[in-house]
């Protein structure tokens, strides 16, 4: 069985996260959803109500493809929660050359930390590739409309937050 695993805070979901997992869901078999327990991030949801978002984005699309998603938080090294889950490939976003730069470092250590775990960039489809969360969340406490950056329920989330 091939596992990958997709890290990330997901604070909160976006539709560029989700563009990657339908575009990963194609490479394994179960993709875990590493969701990170970040407490020098300060998130603005708490990990309970994370990791039940990322569970409601992708119920569908675990339904749609026949694929295994599990969701996982994690809060020790992402080698270490990749060996715990069995990962062989942790599967990472990129939106920008400045996104690569970071991840190129990261693979460098991960690789370094354990050479049988691949890293696999899949790049943002370009309607997606300037959606954030930093930026969601920005645009959502200023009152603006993130409907375009995030599902209706996550935008509902949003909304109800900052009201």
């Amino acid at each position: 069985m091939r596992i990958g695993l997709y890290p990330g805070t997901f604070d909160p979901i976006t539709l560029g996260h989700i563009d990657i997992i339908q575009r990963a869901m194609a490479l394994v078999d179960r993709l875990v959803i590493g969701v990170a327990i970040n407490r020098d991030k300060g998130p603005l949801f708490d990990l309970e109500e994370r990791v039940a978002m990322v569970q409601a984005e992708c119920a569908e699309i675990a339904a749609r493809t026949g694929g295994e998603i599990l969701v996982h938080p994690f809060e020790n090294l992402l080698i270490d929660c990749a060996r715990d889950v069995g990962a062989g490939v942790i599967v990472r976003g990129l939106r920008a050359v400045a996104d690569f730069e970071y991840e190129f470092q990261m693979v460098g250590m991960n690789r370094a930390l354990d050479s049988g775990v691949e890293t696999v960039f899949l790049m943002a489809d370009a309607r997606r590739q300037a959606i954030a969360s930093k930026l969601v969340k920005e645009i959502a406490r200023l009152g603006g409309d993130v409907s375009k950056f995030v599902s209706p329920a996550v935008c509902a989330a949003l909304v109800d937050r900052y009201a």
